[in-house]
């Protein structure tokens, strides 16, 4: 989980490990394992390419959904993000998926947008410009071979494209700014003055990471008089209703409406526990809200990556989250929305330790009476599984919470306790992992 309200910038430094565990010992299956057993569809590995027909389980899983999330245990592990690529190439070919979605601001998803259909601009640069600070972590080699790989496909399918969209909201970069007021000075060029003024000191001048990082500190009657600035001119757009073009329209509102969201984010009291708790929830719902927005709006089935605790269902820490992104696509999509899981039992992945460094961790085997220690007992190496239709007893089993590996951009983080089948309705448990490759580091 991203946490772009801890204040302190994060820093390069030595990896850090824990000592590899031996392998485990075969243990005696119990009746928990023989029925997830039964229930799992082995998977050949992670990369993509190749052959994919041992994912055709997870398209029935699938089924009609419209948005699918894809998770992750870690918010830095290679294993995760190339499967996630993965299943998102099989996605596309087999069930006309044409939108990746990442937890990266709305803006950065408009510049990569416009890369893979359009070939405009250096992915290498936008996402070293972009992805900074708690972003740093999707600057890495996957999603560069993702999104090489979804510019290639356009280029073969010019008609028919793949998109990609950023669905958060921690910033907003200048070209955003640049739309709205530019929509506004062509269809409603009196009103280009009081937009000028409303957005004030907020168009970004300087890079991403430090950008937020100013925002984070200006005082909080600040921070709350920016968020009225936008909302006010969110208000005024929206009211001078759609005219002669309703399509241009839709979208510098929806621009307007991301500015808002950011600042909007920022205008919470971070000394108050539960102010900043009302902030992670605001985040999760807005993230939700830019989804269905763009699914909706473009009419393409949308795979979103984010970690399992924003797409599951149920939040593994409700002080500080009460409310996740999951639960809200469920309250808007209903069965259009199906929840996949990612889990480990050992391996390594990035994390910014105590100390503000970034570092490599490496775990050894799951704790016995953890969620991972028992799925790693089922007889594939990796797997899928359906939590909605497992037999009994490990029908139960799935639905008491415990112990499980939640690990967000800090570490130590967790483990949390986590009823699966309450969380996710698929699961894909990997039996090792290890950490991505950061560019730029």
């Amino acid at each position: 989980m991203t946490l772009f309200v801890t204040l302190g910038a994060v820093t390069a430094g030595t990896p850090a490990t824990a000592a590899r565990a031996p392998a485990r010992a075969v243990e005696p299956a119990t009746p928990v394992v023989t029925a997830l057993d039964r229930a799992a569809h082995p998977l050949r590995g992670v990369e993509p390419g190749g052959d994919t027909r041992d994912l055709r389980p997870l398209d029935r899983m699938v089924g009609d959904a419209r948005v699918v999330g894809l998770g992750e245990a870690t918010h830095s592990s290679h294993d995760f993000f190339a499967l996630k690529d993965r299943v998102f190439r099989r996605l596309v070919v087999e069930k006309g998926f044409r939108t990746f979605a990442l937890e990266a601001p709305w803006s950065t998803g408009l510049r990569l947008d416009a890369y893979v259909v359009h070939g405009k601009g250096d992915p290498r640069r936008i996402m070293r410009e972009e992805f900074q600070r708690d972003y740093l972590w999707w600057n890495n080699a996957d999603h560069l071979r993702l999104i090489e790989w979804m510019r290639a496909y356009n280029v073969r399918h010019p008609d028919d494209p793949v998109r990609f969209m950023g669905d958060d909201i921690a910033w907003t970069g200048p070209e955003l700014y640049d739309r709205v007021t530019a929509h506004v000075a062509e269809h409603h060029p009196g009103l280009s003055a009081r937009f000028a003024e409303l957005y004030r000191g907020l168009r970004p001048t300087v890079a991403t990471g430090e950008y937020i990082e100013r925002y984070l500190n200006k005082p909080y009657a600040e921070r709350r008089e920016r968020a009225d600035r936008t909302g006010e001119a969110l208000r005024l757009l929206r009211a001078q209703g759609p005219g002669k073009d309703p399509e241009a329209h839709a979208r510098a509102v929806q621009h307007a409406r991301a500015i808002d969201r950011t600042a909007r984010q920022y205008a919470f009291d971070f000394t108050s526990p539960e102010q900043v708790a009302e902030a992670m929830r605001y985040r999760d719902e807005a993230m939700a809200a830019n989804v269905v927005w763009w699914q909706r709006h473009t009419g393409t089935k949308v795979a979103v990556s984010a970690h399992n605790d924003h797409l599951g269902y149920v939040s593994a820490d409700p002080v500080h989250y009460p409310r996740v992104q999951g639960a809200y696509l469920r309250d808007r999509l209903g069965p259009g929305y199906v929840s996949v899981g990612l889990s480990f039992d050992r391996g390594s992945f990035n994390a910014t330790g105590p100390d503000g460094a970034v570092r490599r961790w490496t775990l050894g085997p799951a704790d016995p009476g953890s969620n991972e220690h028992t799925l790693d007992r089922v007889r594939h190496r990796d797997y899928v599984v359906d939590l909605r239709t497992v037999g009994a007893p490990a029908d139960a089993w799935l639905n008491l919470a415990r112990p499980t590996r939640r690990i967000g951009t800090d570490y130590p983080d967790g483990p949390y306790d986590v009823a699966l089948a309450r969380s996710h309705d698929v699961l894909i448990h990997l039996h090792e992992v290890r950490a991505a490759r950061l560019l730029d580091r």
